[in-house]
Formats: C-alpha cells, sequence, structure tokens
C-alpha cells in the first residue's frame, strides 16, 4: 500500500464523521447539579456543602407549578414585590431587559423588538392591559412563561422583580424615569452584565489549620464563615516556644548532632 493510499485510510474516517474541529468555544460541555449522567439515573455533583440559597423562594414548585397556562399565572397575580423601587433595582432590571426581554418587545417595551422583523408577533408591554397587571403576575409570566412568551426561570426571583420594577418605569407607573437601549456594544462586560448569583453558595467550606495533622498539635482551628463571603479565623490556645519546637521537631524526625 503506497503512502498516499494508507494516509487516505487514516484521514477518510475523520472526514466523514460529525467530528467539529474548530468550535471557537461556542459549545462547551457542561452539567447542572443533579442532571443525569447521560441516560443513567446516577447523579451528577451534588451541591457543595453548607451550599444554601441566601434568599428564600417566592413561590416554591411544589405550590405553584411551572406549567404554562392562565389559571397557573393567575394564582399568582397576588404575590407581593419585596423589592423597592431604587435606583440600584432599577438599573439592575435594566441589564435583564436588554438582555431578556428588548428582543421581542423593544427597548421600551412597545413591541417592536428586532424579533419583530422575523415574523415575531409584536407584544407592547406598556399598553393598559399589561399596565392593569399585578407584579405578581408579571412575575408568574416572566417564571413560566404563556403562549409565545418562554419562560425566562434562568433570571433568578431577585433579579425577575427588578425587570417587574423597570418595566412599571417604561410603563409611566410610579413617575420614575429610567435609560432604555442596550447598555454598552456587544461583547463589553464588567457591571454592563449580571452580576454574581444570589442563589449560588455564599457560605464557604470551614478551613483547618494544616497544623492540625502534626503530633501533638493543636486542635483543628476552623474559620467560621461570615456574611459577605468573608472568613474570620477562630481564637487559638497560645503556646510557648518550647512546645512548638517539639512538635515541630517531631514532625521533621530527631537528626543527630553534627
Amino acid at each position: 500500500m503506497s503512502a498516499r493510499l494508507r494516509l487516505l485510510v487514516l484521514v477518510l474516517p475523520l472526514t466523514l464523521t460529525a467530528c467539529e474541529w474548530f468550535s471557537d468555544f461556542k459549545r462547551q460541555p457542561s452539567l447542572w447539579t443533579w442532571e443525569p449522567v447521560k441516560d443513567s439515573l446516577t447523579p451528577s455533583r451534588g451541591n457543595p456543602q453548607l451550599s444554601v440559597p441566601t434568599t428564600g423562594t417566592a413561590v416554591a414548585g411544589f405550590q405553584v407549578s411551572y406549567g404554562a397556562f392562565p389559571a397557573t399565572i393567575d394564582s399568582m397575580a397576588g404575590l407581593r414585590n419585596p423589592t423597592p423601587t431604587g435606583d440600584s433595582s432599577l438599573a439592575n432590571g435594566r441589564i435583564y431587559f436588554q438582555i431578556n426581554c428588548a428582543v421581542c418587545h423593544g427597548d421600551r417595551a412597545m413591541g417592536d423588538g428586532p424579533a419583530t422583523r422575523y415574523g415575531m408577533p409584536g407584544m407592547n408591554l406598556t399598553s393598559d392591559v399589561t399596565k392593569g397587571r399585578t407584579d405578581g403576575y408579571i412575575f408568574g409570566m416572566i417564571r413560566n412563561g404563556r403562549g409565545l412568551m418562554p419562560p425566562y426561570n434562568r433570571i433568578e426571583e431577585k433579579d425577575r422583580w427588578d425587570v417587574v420594577n423597570y418595566l412599571r418605569a417604561l410603563q409611566g407607573v410610579g413617575g420614575k424615569t429610567v435609560a432604555v437601549g442596550p447598555l454598552a456594544a456587544p461583547g463589553v462586560t464588567g457591571d454592563k452584565v449580571p452580576g454574581a448569583t444570589t442563589l449560588a453558595p455564599q457560605q464557604p467550606e470551614p478551613f483547618y489549620n494544616p497544623r492540625s495533622v502534626l503530633p501533638g498539635a493543636q486542635q483543628p482551628v476552623a474559620i467560621a464563615p461570615v456574611s459577605g463571603g468573608q472568613q474570620t479565623p477562630g481564637s487559638v490556645p497560645p503556646t510557648d516556644s518550647a512546645a512548638r519546637a517539639k512538635t515541630d521537631s517531631s514532625a521533621r524526625g530527631s537528626r543527630p548532632p553534627r
């Protein structure tokens, strides 16, 4: 077999497969917490120890389903908006509105988003009908979706209320004036995109002093987690230099004198 033929035999299977050589990192493998690995019933990785949400849930899944049904969304109409309409809430709501909502509803929520050029019906959120909806109803629409509206559960609950506040300002409700339009050119990050999640683990793992593994050392010194992701070391009983030297010596092993 000639060299050319051998090369063809090796290269041909690669060219006929669905292997994507240059993906530019567009599609990366990832697993959600508790997502089954492939088709098995074995979950992937559980939540880290001490990871708990730092905020409550307005409506749990066992209370109100995530079904996109009118009656389901109507049942959330009585939810109270817990987020005051402050500048920080409106600024955060604008970020999420631009990323998720403006493509269909438009920068001013008047139903003239870019998607309407490609057959998407224009849905004006500044109409009197939508103005008459409660904050809880709009929250439920974002949570569940309905009709042409897909669910946007990727917007966390705290941020979802900010979107509601921003929409109210676009509707002229409450007397607030807000900026409209994109915050920056595509690709700009920093404060122009959503920040860190508020539902992810906010409590760090306890840190234990590595010297606790040495013979005769003190008990593990826990670093207690506190709010804001800071860590505060626990109290360490004082030890004299002789005891510390003895501990270090026993850890290194005895050496003959020179």
